[in-house]
Formats: C-alpha cells, sequence, structure tokens
C-alpha cells in the first residue's frame, strides 16, 4: 500500500514544481518582452504613439508555460514576433509546438487555459465584443465526468451522495469559467447533467419516467432529503472586468522603487 501513496505524492511535487519551474525559466520571455517597451502600465498614449510609428502593440499572457500573445495589427506582424519568440526560446533548450502554435484572427477565435475567446457582433447591436466562453473541449470533459459519476456502477449509492459529488463537479468547474459569457453553457450542462440522474433513477429503481417526480422537491429539480442539485448554473457569472494597470509586477515595483 505505500507504493501507490509513494506515486501519489510524488506526481503532487511534479504538479507543483512544473508550473514554478516553468516561471522561473520562462522569466526570460517575460523580461524580453518588457524590454520591448510594452508594459501593463502603458496608458493611451503610449499605445497611440507606437501605433502611429507603425510599432504596433502587442501583449504577452502567460500563465507557467502556456501564454498567448495578443497583437494590434496584421499577420505578418504576428509571424515576425513568432519568430522572435522562437529566438528567445532556442538558448533555453526550448522551442514552440508546432502543432500547437497558430496564428489567428480574433474574429476567428482562440482558445488558451480551457476559455475560447472570440470577437462577435452583440445581438441586437451593431458592436462587436470580445467573448470569453468555456471551449468546446472543456465542456466535453465535464460532461464525460458527469457521465462518469451517473454510470451503472455507481447505482449502489445513494441519490444524496450522487447529487452531492455532481454538485462538486460541476461547481468547481463552473467557478473556473464563471468570469466569462458562460450563462448559456452552464444551462447546457445542467440540462446534460439532469438527463443523466434521470437515467441514473430510472435504471436504480426499475421506474418508467413518470415516476420521477417523486425524486423532486421543486418543479423538476432533483433532491434528497437536504441535498438538492444545484449544478453549475447555482454560480454566479462575474464578467472579468481589466485591472492589469493596478496588479504590482516586478516592473512597476522596480520603477516606484526608482522614483522614490
Amino acid at each position: 500500500m505505500t507504493v501507490p501513496r509513494r506515486l501519489s505524492r510524488e506526481r503532487d511535487a511534479r504538479a507543483i514544481l512544473s508550473p514554478l519551474l516553468a516561471n522561473i525559466v520562462l522569466s526570460a520571455l517575460d523580461e524580453h518582452f518588457h524590454a520591448q517597451g510594452h508594459s501593463l502600465m502603458d496608458g493611451k498614449y503610449q499605445r497611440e504613439k507606437r501605433r502611429k510609428s507603425g510599432a504596433g502593440n502587442w501583449r504577452l499572457v502567460r500563465y507557467a508555460d502556456d501564454f498567448v500573445v495578443l497583437i494590434s495589427g496584421p499577420a505578418q506582424r504576428a509571424e515576425a514576433l513568432r519568430e522572435q519568440v522562437a529566438e528567445v526560446l532556442a538558448p533555453l533548450g526550448l522551442r514552440l509546438s508546432a502543432e500547437k502554435t497558430r496564428v489567428v484572427h480574433i474574429d476567428d477565435g482562440f482558445e488558451f487555459l480551457g476559455h475560447h475567446s472570440r470577437r462577435q457582433r452583440k445581438r441586437g447591436t451593431n458592436k462587436r465584443y470580445v467573448y470569453t466562453r468555456p471551449s468546446k473541449k472543456a465542456v466535453q470533459a465535464v460532461r464525460d465526468r458527469i457521465s462518469e459519476r451517473t454510470y451503472r456502477s455507481t447505482q449502489n449509492q445513494s441519490l444524496t451522495q450522487l447529487l452531492t459529488g455532481l454538485n462538486q463537479t460541476l461547481r468547481g468547474w463552473a467557478i473556473y469559467f464563471h468570469h466569462g459569457s458562460a450563462k448559456r453553457t452552464f444551462n447546457a450542462v445542467d440540462h446534460h447533467a439532469w438527463h443523466r440522474v434521470a437515467i441514473w433513477l430510472r435504471r436504480k429503481h426499475s421506474i418508467p419516467s413518470s415516476q420521477l417526480k417523486r425524486f423532486c422537491d421543486q418543479g423538476w429539480r432533483f433532491a434528497d432529503g437536504d441535498t438538492a442539485f444545484l449544478g453549475a448554473s447555482s454560480v454566479m457569472i462575474e464578467r472579468y472586468r481589466y485591472r492589469g494597470a493596478r496588479i504590482p509586477t516586478p516592473w512597476t515595483i522596480d520603477s516606484a522603487a526608482g522614483t522614490g
């Protein structure tokens, strides 16, 4: 029994060290981008000045070894910047993944850390905004987890245990995505979960759909005692508000110290 525990500890250690080491190694990439004169503290004047001079504006967004570069300009500028990034990584013994590295237009959208970001027209208006939603891959992943929790092999547990596990899974997933435009996605995931629970109950108790109502409390919400199905929709959507200019970075701290 000690071997699985040891392996578990090793996996936990790797899960902690991998992002840490990536942040240490790829800090060279952060420093390179900052040296080019782009900073989260740049105001509208600096950005407008670069745009008029043809230098363009771009911003690096990175988490561990995953990053995206947002560029204001033509595709040629993006291609050139990709080559520049490759040159910075080469001395570190790293290279860009040919399969995962793409240059795309914001109107076509891109995926980053499970989110899909794309500029679209707001319904009922001619204005266009960038919307961020859970990616298709992220949605399919949580649907698969719901299906696993409602397999025939899980029918030995009580309805309370099933609903508790589903609520934990869906709430944790929804909290990760609740800063985007995810209301419709949450509803669709909950719809899938509801039907999976319905199938689970019918199989467990060998009953027709017409008898499912006795397992509900409010309307068609499944419940067992004090435990009710809440789902992803129970998590309130809080649209992301940009606050990058108020987040301290090593460079803003240095600049503040230098002016003191």
